[in-house]
């Protein structure tokens, strides 16, 4: 599990495809901490590291097929900044919301707006029973657990103080450009349960 609470920024450095897998490359402040076989959160994507070079600072994780259709892993390059996260440890601090590193969709950046101390940024997605936001209600977006407001059934909006701006991916994010959802585990799971008692149209997962 994770929180949302980005701990760092990789950088990719190297794309390799075998087959339809796609291994990724990345380097980051904490590879000598890393073990093989342990979970990371790639821009809010949860993938197993399967290699670890810690003379160079890199560690490898492979994404499959169905990874790369349903993310925007397919989209990376070297030199791109990603946002990670390792899991929570037992005990830890838990200061973000429940995450899963499960992507549930993928949405556009249609608005990123300088507000003279913040940054305003829109998205927009596929609308579903199981893509619910609300008012001050909690979103990850590229991994970092985020408050979003002017809700809508399709878009949802957020603000970015400098802290996040600088220390996260957002300060590279433009209109566009695709990012990873994550909807809140607990809204999910109420809207599940309604879809089983018809009140909302079952999603057929």
């Amino acid at each position: 599990m994770f929180t949302g609470i980005i701990e760092a920024l990789g950088t990719v450095v190297g794309v390799a495809d075998e087959g339809a897998n796609r291994h990724f490359t990345v380097q980051s402040p904490f590879a000598s901490e890393l073990k093989i076989d342990q979970s990371v959160a790639h821009d809010g994507v949860c993938l197993t590291v399967v290699a670890l070079d810690v003379a160079a600072g890199t560690h490898t994780v492979t994404a499959i097929a169905e990874t790369l259709r349903k993310t925007n892993l397919g989209q990376w390059q070297p030199g791109r900044h990603i946002n990670l996260e390792r899991c929570l440890a037992a005990g830890g601090r838990f200061d973000g919301h429940i995450v899963q590193g499960h992507v549930d969709a993928t949405a556009e950046c249609v608005l990123v707006e300088d507000q003279n101390g913040s940054w305003l940024y829109r998205f927009r997605h596929e609308p579903g029973p199981q893509r619910l936001t609300v008012e001050k209600g909690s979103i990850t977006i590229n991994g970092v657990s985020l408050t979003c407001f002017d809700s809508e059934p399709d878009a949802f909006s957020v603000a970015i103080i400098p802290y996040t701006y600088e220390h996260t991916g957002f300060h590279q994010l433009q209109v566009g450009e695709v990012v990873n959802l994550e909807f809140d585990i607990v809204g999910k799971y109420v809207a599940k349960l309604l879809a089983a008692q018809g009140v909302l149209a079952s999603t057929g997962s």
